[in-house]
């Protein structure tokens, strides 16, 4: 598999306090990588430093051939419009556009036209169980519906990455459950990389690869089940002979 994200050395502080302690991540293309760890630990910062949302104190960002790291943030804010894909825990969809324009809101900043824009998100409504629900407003649907167009709109841009962060916090178990199903098939079905913040353990063991942060550095890695590790590269049937992921 290529790599299509990749962090080196990512340090970065808050003042005088440090959060992320030179961090090691490579995630591949069609792969889905859980981040967990205690409250505290730097998950959403490293979230936010590989996303381009903040510029790290120190080390490297590269998105397939591009460091992003030293980019202008007006170019980091396009970036994340065109090439990355974002699931939050609440959803956060506008209440005032129904469904289909929620989910076309990234292509319409981006300059598509708009009944091109309204097209491509209508076609996501179907993969994700939502048939007939468009032009409702997110205060007529459930959460897991809501979070379901969440995810369709994190996915009509094609993008490269999609960074969820506690894509099934707000849930209920089960609805949790089939929301992380659908949210890691539909990701690798279009080729995307998954990167996922959780404190549920559960859903660190639908990804392929789970990093462990705490005190702002990766953890050792460990095994979590017959082939899945913790920080180190998906082999069927358990441990590689060697180290494969970053360290």
């Amino acid at each position: 598999m290529s790599v299509v994200l990749r962090g080196a050395r990512l340090t970065h502080r808050f003042g005088a306090t440090t959060v992320l302690d030179e961090v090691d991540v490579v995630v591949h293309r069609g792969e889905s990588v859980a981040v967990t760890g205690p409250s505290g630990s730097g998950k959403s910062t490293l979230l936010h430093c590989l996303a381009g949302v903040l510029a790290p104190t120190a080390g490297e960002v590269w998105l397939g051939p591009d460091r992003i790291d030293g980019w202008s943030e007006s170019r980091r804010t396009a970036l994340r419009g065109a090439r990355l894909g974002f699931v939050f825990q609440f959803g956060q969809l506008l209440p005032e556009l129904p469904a289909v324009e929620n989910v076309a809101l990234p292509l319409l900043l981006g300059g598509v036209r708009r009944a091109e824009a309204v097209a491509r998100a209508a076609a996501w409504f179907a993969p994700l169980g939502l048939d007939g629900l468009q032009e409702r407003r997110p205060g007529q649907l459930s959460g897991g519906q809501e979070q379901r167009v969440a995810i369709a709109r994190a996915l009509v841009t094609s993008p490269e990455v999609v960074f969820a962060d506690e894509p099934t916090g707000a849930l209920d178990t089960a609805t949790g459950e089939q929301t992380m199903g659908l949210l890691r098939d539909l990701v690798r079905r279009t080729g995307a990389a998954l990167v996922v913040v959780t404190h549920d353990a559960e859903v660190a063991g639908r990804c392929d690869r789970t990093v462990v942060l705490r005190d702002g550095r990766v953890v050792a890695p460990t095994p979590l089940q017959e082939g899945h590790l913790v920080d180190g590269s998906w082999r069927e049937g358990g441990l590689a002979a060697g180290p494969a992921g970053p360290r």
